[in-house]
């Protein structure tokens, strides 16, 4: 059963899914951070590094057998000329079995790193993303306030992507490309030190162009990945907001704006591609002229005896070989960049502040009754800014509060208090006597049941999204509360009733009947205290009764805060807390606010004026 948050996100994207791939501030202590989490696995990458090291060994070692046989054979054909026995077969035969042995055994210590280093890859990858998930549920509101979930998602699913294939890849390409540029090295000293000197005069070369490249390329690499979020991000917003974009005639527009970012993307995209291909013609036009260099000279030491035929064509193997790590380690640091770059976004996010932790002498109440109490609340999203400014109020067990108020008043930020998604400034909260802080915060949001203006259904049946106010409610249970929520009759219409699927929009039903669901579900929790979000402004007058009916079912004998936005649904509460610039400038029942002729009073004959009038 796949949980989905089906809140319409509207028409503004939330983040990118394209990832930004730049350099990292602190490299060192990202890399540090990083080896960390492969501390476990040291075993497992010592032998993959002895692994890499026999495979290149076992490679290695084949040119200049390869050699030996190219000699034998040439001798062989002189031999033949002259009269003589001719080529060796056995010899030949021997050493062709022999190369088959060492590439046989290469591939297989090939395919042993390969799969140990996977496995460590994918490891590291999912302890990250462990480690993330556990860090979502830790962190405060606060920090999701100020990024967006498109952020984070980003990290989870981009940022670790990154660091798993660069270990996937990079880990064994190092290892590989500094054991055979030592190994090709010494061979070739070997051969003919002369010769060396030659193939090395090439390296700075090699070298000069590669840095020009890479320079040139990775600005062009950085400007195609921000672009490559932009337009990840655009179409993000087009289709969250396909409607009200269709609805504004915006669709010009939006192709118009998709086709400058598209064509930016498509500018630092074939840049960065063309200067990163240039690079392999270049070396290879380069490593042609160490060739050429490396033939005349072996040429002449072979015409002098100081060095075999066969020398020759090893020599050349080897001179291929030897190019070819220093380009990878190239192109490898361009990775290791974005890899850590990657990291250190995964660590900045694990090293966020968390929640303030749990009391250590938790209450524990078997029954809560439900009064709640504010005792010089004082509170703002930023301690500079404060918005609620010495909130006090009794609220007895069992009365119905409406908090009414302009926007920006603080209505919600008191419902969000009081479930302790933000910790107060100053003053306290009590729930039937004690401390809201010296609950746990599981325990004390088991207390409070929610409705609010934005259904959150998951993709399921409508039997699993009631069920999920209380996990195991049997299916009576589940169809009593439906019952009670005036839910019963529509879903018995539907097809498959309680069974039918919600699809992941839940657009296969109305906002309405999503409403009454959620209804449901809280009726189904029975919590002591509700927080309910009046949720009739979008419905049709018949199902906005229906949703009125199903919340005086729910409020029976409960203590529930409603923040309400239309003042006639609130006339029969006990208590309306008037709020504004986060005070209480005005409390009592509706027909005593009436009365004050103040600000409450105002705001009611604002919203229905055109009715009194009438």
């Amino acid at each position: 059963m796949s949980k989905t948050n089906n809140r319409n996100r509207g028409p503004k994207g939330h983040g990118h899914m394209g990832g930004k791939f730049e350099k990292p501030k602190d490299f060192k202590g990202t890399f540090s951070k990083l080896l960390n989490y492969l501390k476990p696995y040291r075993i497992k990458l010592a032998i993959v590094i002895i692994f890499a090291i026999g495979s290149t060994v076992f490679s290695i070692a084949g040119p200049k057998i390869l050699g030996k046989a190219t000699t034998k054979i040439f001798e062989g054909l002189i031999s033949k000329v002259s009269g003589g026995k001719g080529i060796d077969f056995n010899y030949i035969g021997n050493i062709i079995l022999t190369l088959i042995g060492l590439y046989v055994l290469s591939a297989l210590f090939s395919y042993i790193q390969g799969f140990i280093v996977t496995g460590v890859s994918q490891k590291v990858s999912y302890n990250l993303r462990t480690e993330i998930s556990r860090k979502v549920n830790k962190l405060p509101l606060k920090y999701f306030d100020s990024v967006s979930y498109g952020d984070v998602l980003s990290r989870v699913t981009n940022d670790v992507d990154t660091i798993s294939q660069s270990l996937n890849q990079s880990l064994s390409q190092i290892i590989t490309s500094a054991t055979t540029l030592v190994g090709v090295l010494i061979m070739m000293l070997s051969i003919s030190w002369q010769m060396t000197i030659v193939a090395l005069l090439i390296l700075p070369i090699s070298m000069v162009i590669v840095m020009a490249v890479v320079k040139r390329s990775q600005k062009y690499f950085k400007t195609q990945q921000q672009s490559l979020g932009e337009v990840n991000g655009h179409i993000e917003e087009v289709y969250a907001g396909h409607n009200i974009m269709s609805a504004f005639n915006a669709k010009e527009q939006v192709v118009s704006e998709f086709e400058d970012i598209n064509a930016k993307l498509y500018d630092s995209a074939w840049k960065a591609q063309f200067l990163s291909g240039m690079m392999m013609p270049i070396m290879s036009f380069v490593g042609n002229l160490g060739y050429v260099g490396v033939s005349i000279l072996g040429g002449w030491l072979a015409i002098r005896g100081t060095i075999e035929v066969g020398d020759i064509l090893s020599f050349i193997q080897y001179i291929r070989s030897f190019t070819q790590p220093i380009t990878q380690v190239a192109q490898i640091s361009n990775v290791l960049q974005s890899t850590m770059a990657a990291a250190e976004r995964v660590f900045e996010f694990l090293d966020e502040e968390e929640e303030i932790k749990e009391s250590q002498g938790r209450v524990k109440l078997k029954e809560i009754g439900g009064r709640v109490t504010f005792e010089n609340v004082k509170f703002g999203y930023d301690e500079n800014k404060i918005i609620i400014n010495d909130f006090s109020q009794d609220i007895e067990v069992g009365q119905k509060v409406a908090i009414v108020g302009p926007t920006g008043a603080g209505k919600t930020t008191i419902v969000k208090l009081l479930m302790r998604f933000y910790d107060l400034n100053e003053g306290r909260i009590l729930l039937d006597g004690h401390d809201i802080k010296d609950f746990s915060r599981g325990d004390l949001r088991k207390n409070f049941g929610m409705v609010l203006q934005d259904t959150w259904l998951f993709s399921g049946t409508i039997m699993e999204n009631i069920r999920y106010g209380r996990l195991d409610a049997t299916d009576e249970e589940v169809v009593r509360a439906a019952k009670l929520a005036h839910a019963h009759r529509f879903i018995k219409t539907l097809p498959d009733g309680y069974n039918m699927v919600i699809n992941e929009e839940a657009s296969n039903i109305s906002q309405g009947q999503k409403q009454l669901l959620t209804i449901a579900r809280a009726i189904l929790s029975d919590p002591k205290v509700l927080i309910l979000d009046e949720a009739t402004s979008s419905v049709d007058t018949r199902t906005e009764i229906l949703i009125q009916k199903a919340m005086e079912n729910l409020m029976k004998g409960k203590t529930a805060f409603i923040i309400a936005h239309r003042l006639s649904t609130i006339k029969d509460a006990d208590l309306i807390l008037v709020m504004k610039d986060g005070d209480i400038i005005e409390q009592g029942s509706h027909e005593d606010l009436l009365s004050k002729d103040g600000f409450y009073s105002s705001l009611y004959n604002s919203q229905f004026e055109d009715v009194e009038v009438s």
